[in-house]
């Protein structure tokens, strides 16, 4: 029999996930959710919607969530009509979400007391692979019941890594974040050092692609950076904020002395609160500039591309004045041709009758 998939949370990740199970054949049901774009776009390719959660967890053999972290996790799992309350024997729960290990481990103990398999799968890479179908995903869960999803999980990842039991996905996820941002945080000081001791930003560029320092993180910040373009690493401020602060609390409970994970949560930090929240991590270059009172690389020729879309802008405007004088003076030129129009004919009333006569007789011959 095909394994029924319940799927929650169809955004930015979760509708290529959804896609690509639809399209490999298994029966999905997704929730309805305010953005009506990708629900009615798994739809048309064969989805069902569901509008309570407890429809969906009832129609499914797994359930899939992909929310944003512990606290969405929590209430889909305890809601009044969550997870748990309308969940049978023999269900898998399957969070794809980077979510705190605590709490994993936590609903991974009342799931089993309700029969019910919970499996933590967070992923890496991009909203770009996973419409591509080519995530990675690392798994914690017991052998048989990974053999079991590993088709499911293979619907839409390239790689998937099982790193052992139940918990063990959301902590290596997090390992892998804070080594992730981390780098981050180290590229965004190196390039508010470099424009603030007088060195230009790319020269660094040039010279850690040459060398062992390189990184695909690198060339995904620095590399566009400066160019001034800071969206070359899709993943939001706010959640790497989320999973480093995550880190701390996991490196905290195993009494770890993390003083790095600690700085890095600070930068972090600092850049949301110096405006950056709404941006994604690159803006963490942004951000350490502007703490050390300095231009952030390629501003200048962000300004001056404003300068030139605002005067762009304006160029209709402008045509638009020059159109409208152009054809208030064709209006005074059509005036002004009229009137030297009715001029010879007023002459031609004032000629002798003779020559209207004359006119008359000729019509009448």
């Amino acid at each position: 029999m095909t394994t029924r998939i319940g799927f929650i949370g169809v955004g930015l990740m979760g509708h290529g996930m959804a896609k690509n199970l639809v399209e490999k054949g298994f029966p999905v049901i997704v929730m309805g959710h305010r953005n009506r774009q990708p629900v009615e776009d798994l739809k048309k390719r064969g989805a069902k919607e569901a509008k309570k959660t407890g429809d969906l967890v009832r129609g499914s053999d797994v359930v899939i969530l992909c929310v944003t972290g512990s606290p969405q996790v929590e209430a889909m799992v305890y809601g009044a009509d969550g997870i748990l309350a309308n969940a049978r024997r023999g269900l898998v729960v399957i969070d794809c979400s980077t979510s705190e290990p605590t709490s994993s481990t936590r609903i991974f103990a009342d799931l089993k007391k309700a029969g019910v398999t919970f499996v933590d799968a967070p992923l890496t890479r991009t909203p770009v692979e996973a419409e591509q179908g080519r995530l990675n995903t690392m798994v914690g869960a017991d052998n048989k019941t990974f053999k079991a999803i590993l088709p499911v999980l293979q619907g839409f990842c390239e790689n998937v890594f099982h790193v052992g039991a139940a918990g063990a996905g959301h902590k290596l996820k997090l390992v892998n974040n804070f080594f992730a941002m981390g780098q981050v945080a180290l590229i965004a000081e190196a390039f508010a050092a470099c424009t603030k001791v007088g060195i230009d930003p790319r020269r660094l560029v040039e010279l850690v692609t040459k060398g062992a320092a390189n990184s695909g993180i690198f060339q995904m910040c620095a590399g566009r950076a400066v160019e001034g373009d800071y969206t070359g690493m899709k993943f939001a401020l706010v959640n790497a904020r989320k999973d480093v602060d995550y880190f701390n609390r996991m490196a905290d409970a195993a009494q770890m002395v993390a003083p790095l994970a600690a700085t890095v949560l600070q930068s972090l930090r600092h850049a949301i609160a110096l405006g950056f929240g709404d941006g994604l991590v690159p803006s963490m270059i942004e951000a350490q500039c502007k703490l050390n009172g300095v231009s952030p690389p390629a501003a200048p020729a962000r300004a001056k591309a404003a300068t030139s879309a605002a005067k762009t802008a304006k160029a209709p405007a402008k045509s638009e004045k020059a159109s409208a004088k152009r054809a208030k003076t064709a209006t005074k030129v059509a005036k002004a041709a009229a009137k030297n129009a009715k001029k010879p004919a007023k002459a031609t009333a004032k000629r002798p009758s003779t020559t209207k006569t004359a006119a008359v007789g000729r019509r009448t011959t």
